[in-house]
């Protein structure tokens, strides 16, 4: 019998629910100069850092790309893969509201607005 240790390099990088995806694909219908969806995070709020989702035409230097179902092309800031790596990005109703949501196994801290987060 073998022992298998868990290696974060190995992880993937980030999971998109089908809703989410879904999500993606109706922003980017909208707006007629955008080709893809770019996560990062920048430092904010009261935690550390926040998630920033644009709709871009390209990628930036450095992007790692990730194609989803429903014909979504989603890049990962570089800069931003260590602290957004495994996390499950989806799209829940919570009563009349919808919104995305993200489980970040890296995270060890939230604020208490859920705007932010802590990776310490």
């Amino acid at each position: 019998m073998s022992v298998e240790q868990f290696n974060p390099e190995q992880a993937a990088l980030v999971e998109v629910t089908p809703a989410a995806a879904k999500h993606f694909s109706q922003q980017l219908a909208a707006d007629a100069n955008a080709q893809a969806v770019r996560l990062s995070v920048k430092e904010s709020g009261c935690t550390g850092f926040m998630y920033v989702l644009d709709l871009v035409a390209e990628s930036s230097a450095g992007d790692r790309e990730i194609s989803l179902p429903e014909g979504v092309t989603l890049y990962i800031a570089e800069a931003s893969e260590q602290v957004v790596r495994g996390t499950k990005i989806d799209y829940v109703t919570e009563g009349v509201n919808r919104q995305l949501s993200f489980l970040n196994p890296n995270a060890k801290d939230y604020c208490g607005c859920g705007e932010s987060f802590n990776v310490g």
